[in-house]
């Protein structure tokens, strides 16, 4: 099973991971407050932390495409919430 860490360094940690598992919330099962989240995506699950200076989102997958698919979920998401940063992608890294 694939493990993907990504890491976003932005001083708003807390609003991008409320803002994701409140979103992901309307079709999946999450659980978060403002420093963790936890998200179950159909092709594996995402553990969320913030604090002053990023976002960190760890992902198991089943496979290769697993990894693939929920780096295209959550880094197009914050793209959209991250907007007034000009994100486009967390730097991620697969184990």
């Amino acid at each position: 099973m694939p493990t993907t860490t990504g890491y976003l360094k932005t001083e708003y940690g807390s609003k991008y991971l409320q803002q994701l598992c409140k979103h992901f919330g309307h079709k999946i099962d999450v659980s978060y407050d403002a420093e963790k989240g936890w998200a179950a995506f159909s092709m594996g699950t995402a553990q969320m932390s913030a604090d002053e200076n990023g976002l960190m989102v760890t992902c198991e997958v089943a496979d290769a495409k697993g990894v693939e698919m929920i780096h295209g979920v959550i880094d197009s998401h914050l793209e959209k919430f991250a907007f007034r940063e000009e994100i486009k992608v967390m730097t991620w890294e697969t184990t």
